[in-house]
């Protein structure tokens, strides 16, 4: 049975399908990971295979000590055997076919989702972190930017109205319009202020919003005044709360860069992946001075 936590089908873990190689080395079998993954086809899971392996190279990592071509023995309905192609997988491999395989599967994702939690390998660089940080923030607070909007509409709040009542959220948090925020820290008219936010500022920005949205619901407000005045509120006390902790105020922070510029250093950026002596030799296992022949 699959532990709390594991990548699973039907009872099958990914731990479970660990096996260990002549050099005391953890391997997996992709033949037997493919399903694992959510692959019907081997031909579809090798080209994952494949992929991965070039990341493995682009990221700094010898591609040999992680993947190594295997055959595997199945069995033949009339009783004989023959030999399929297989590989013999590293954890870091494993990690790099996760990451390399179709996002639309929901094992993939899962896989996804197992192997960021585990500890085994060094982050990436910390420019790299940061800026796949904000992003996730600024794409967050846009998807609460549009479920408030329909929130406001519920409790009133005409068509017309709409920049008033988020011009009212910013009014609480920051004591200046959306305006009055963009003159003050000197970004262009034309520029959307959440472009510009760091992630600091998006996450105050994205709690004032989802509060905003859950009061309006929770004390059925049904008044376009009453809704308008429940954001500038909410505003303000997520503003006193960074007051009390001893925070910046969001109107002290500086512009960022624009979010669109970290957008095109992330798809272009190669991370360089500092795998942990254990994970950089993969298959070969731990080498060890006394074992090597002089």
């Amino acid at each position: 049975m699959a532990k709390k936590g594991e990548v699973s089908i039907a009872g099958q873990s990914f731990e479970g399908l660990k096996q260990i190689n002549e050099h005391g080395a953890e391997y997996w079998s992709a033949r037997a990971l493919q399903p694992l993954l959510g692959y019907s086809q081997w031909r579809r899971f090798e080209q994952a295979i494949e992929r991965a392996i070039t990341s493995c190279n682009e990221s700094g990592n010898p591609s040999e000590n992680h993947f190594a071509g295997a055959g595997k023995m199945v069995g033949l309905g009339s009783g004989s055997a023959r030999e399929v192609e297989d590989y013999h997988l590293s954890r870091f491999a494993c990690y790099l076919i996760a990451q390399n395989g179709d996002p639309r599967k929901p094992e993939i994702a899962q896989a996804q989702q197992y192997f960021a939690i585990q500890t085994r390998r060094q982050e990436l660089s910390d420019q790299l972190a940061a800026d796949m940080e904000r992003l996730e923030l600024r794409k967050q607070t846009s998807e609460e930017f549009k479920a408030l909007s329909g929130a406001a509409q519920q409790a009133g709040v005409q068509s017309r109205m709409f920049g008033v009542f988020h011009d009212a959220g910013y009014k609480g948090l920051y004591g200046l319009s959306n305006d009055a925020i963009k003159a003050r820290k000197g970004i262009p008219a034309k520029e959307q202020l959440m472009d510009r936010m760091n992630a600091i500022e998006l996450a105050a920005n994205q709690f004032r919003m989802t509060q905003t949205r859950d009061k309006l619901a929770r004390e059925g407000v049904r008044n376009q005044t009453q809704a308008i005045q429940t954001h500038e509120q909410v505003g303000r006390e997520v503003r006193d709360a960074i007051k009390r902790i001893g925070g910046t105020l969001p109107e002290q922070i500086p512009p960022a860069e624009h979010i669109k510029e970290v957008e095109k250093r992330i798809k272009t950026v190669t991370p360089k992946l500092e795998l942990n002596e254990r994970d950089a030799t993969g298959l070969l296992g731990e080498k060890n001075d006394k074992d090597e022949t002089p």
